[in-house]
């Protein structure tokens, strides 16, 4: 015969609805999230530090192109996440 009633098994998630304070410090002040504004200027202070490095006492090009490498990494990046953020869902 076929069992009507459906059991949990052991291994189904639990999903938790309270967040812990200890592993959520800021959450007792009200704020978990990331701010998406901050981190931009960030990465675009960073790339911008990563050109300023090319000036210096070197004399190949290689490190100015991993720098300026690294920095349109960076720069995409924001930009990808600008786009990605305006478009409607």
């Amino acid at each position: 015969m076929a069992q009507t009633e459906l059991t949990p098994a052991s291994y189904d998630p639990v999903e938790y609805t309270h967040e812990d304070i200890a592993e959520v410090p800021s959450a007792d002040w009200g704020w978990t999230g990331e701010s998406r504004r901050a981190m931009r200027i960030a990465a675009l202070v960073v790339a911008a530090f990563l050109l300023f490095m090319m000036h210096g006492n070197h004399t190949g090009l290689v490190e100015d192109l991993y720098l300026i490498g690294f920095a349109v990494v960076l720069v995409g990046i924001v930009v990808r996440d600008i786009i990605v953020r305006r478009k409607p869902r």
